[in-house]
């Protein structure tokens, strides 16, 4: 397993070297879109995928009686629901993004690496560089796995709620990030959900998650490069972080990217702006001035 990095991120000659080196290599398609999207991302997944790929949902992987979008689900609803996509706890776990643009990808990383598995990765480059290097997708019906084996264990030091950031507020314990564009942040453009507040977390900084990315070839910036993102920022290397988003997605991008730098674990806020920016939450919301 050498081809894998202990930094989060695999490349797609490394993927193709081992789907057909190893047994227990296990590959998720975790594309989403936003309201609106042209083609449902599970059409696109049977229009086109890697082979062997089974479709990972995050509005389906979800508490679904709670209010807001995609909320992490209990231990044993996350276990059996990957276990029913073929994933052990023995296998080592590629997650992509059609678009390669590291949204729900992450999220999906994120929440397997928040229910204890830690041999998980996100293909740099998404489907586009696995195609783009001319190796073989498959398209049409899915077969469903043999089940696999999967125990899950909560790591609650990767989650933040609410009431977390209500007490930071206090503290400053916690450096709070916001992944959303700067816009939205300084509140100067309107959120894409009705009953928003414009503005963010008091005392929270401002990282678009977009920044993170070449904006050619859509892999993360070098660990190099985004450790001066980070330092610039003053973000300290024994921080402890949370970041957050509108809805939990995009956030987790910029978890990996600092995970791809420091090897450093972030927590998430699930609610984000969903939760703290809805006109009934009763929380403070900072404008930039």
């Amino acid at each position: 397993m050498d081809r894998f990095s202990y930094n989060g991120m695999i490349s797609a000659e490394d993927l193709y070297y081992l789907l057909g080196a190893n047994k227990n290599i296990r590959v998720l398609d975790a594309s989403y879109s936003v309201a609106g999207g042209m083609q449902s991302p599970f059409d696109a997944f049977l229009g086109k995928r890697i082979p062997e790929a089974q479709f990972f949902d995050i509005d389906a992987i979800a508490d679904r009686e709670a209010a807001l979008p995609h909320t992490v689900p209990d231990a044993d609803f996350f276990a059996a629901c990957v276990a029913s996509l073929g994933v052990s706890n023995k296998d080592h776990v590629v997650i992509y993004d059609q678009s390669g643009a590291y949204m729900a990808s992450s999220r999906a990383w994120w929440m397997f690496r928040l229910f204890g598995h830690e041999n998980v990765y996100v293909l740099e480059g998404g489907l586009e560089s696995w195609t783009r290097r001319g190796f073989r997708t498959v398209s049409g019906a899915c077969d469903s796995p043999e089940p696999g084996h999967f125990e899950a264990r909560l790591r609650s030091e990767l989650i933040v709620s609410k009431t977390d950031l209500i007490n930071n507020l206090e503290t400053g314990a916690v450096t709070v990030i916001d992944a959303r564009p700067a816009g939205r942040f300084d509140g100067l453009l309107p959120e894409p959900r009705t009953g928003m507040r414009a503005g963010h977390i008091p005392g929270s900084v401002n990282l678009p998650f977009g920044n993170l990315m070449d904006r050619d070839t859509r892999h993360l910036l070098d660990p190099q490069t985004l450790e001066a993102t980070f330092s610039a920022m003053e973000i300290a290397e024994d921080a402890k972080i949370a970041v957050s988003c509108g809805s939990g997605v995009t956030a987790c991008t910029v978890a990996l990217a600092l995970f791809k730098a420091r090897g450093q674990d972030s927590a998430i806020y699930d609610g984000s702006w969903s939760e703290w920016g809805h006109e009934s939450s009763g929380t403070p919301v900072e404008l930039s001035a």
